[in-house]
């Protein structure tokens, strides 16, 4: 019974290592060798004003008459331009219990 558990426990162990060599070998290239576009501040406000008048001509379409399919697409896109535009526009975002123990901090400090 003692060496069975040995063996499982030589096992584990050895597993373990196996995973953790695994885990340094990234196939993410590193940061370094990665290009990425360097986006003006002028491109990115152009960029959301074009995207803001697409959903403003989104909201104004009679879509009564559109298929479902052509409904879909357009949510879609709608999605996709929403999320481009908070990726952009960054911003921090506090919860509801951040808010109330911030508050609380300022009552108890002040």
């Amino acid at each position: 019974m003692k060496k069975n558990s040995f063996y499982i426990l030589l096992i584990l162990f050895i597993s373990t290592i196996n995973t953790i060599k695994a885990a340094e070998k990234s196939i993410i290239p590193s940061d370094s060798s990665i290009i990425k576009p360097v986006m003006t501040e002028n491109k990115l406000v152009q960029d959301s004003k074009t995207m803001s008048l697409r959903l403003v001509e989104i909201q104004k379409m009679d879509k009564s008459l559109m298929t479902s399919s052509e409904k879909k697409v357009l949510r879609q896109e709608v999605r996709s331009i929403n999320n481009a535009q908070v990726k952009n526009g960054g911003g921090v975002y506090l919860s509801v219990g951040a808010v109330i123990i911030i508050l609380l901090l300022l009552i108890i400090l002040l």
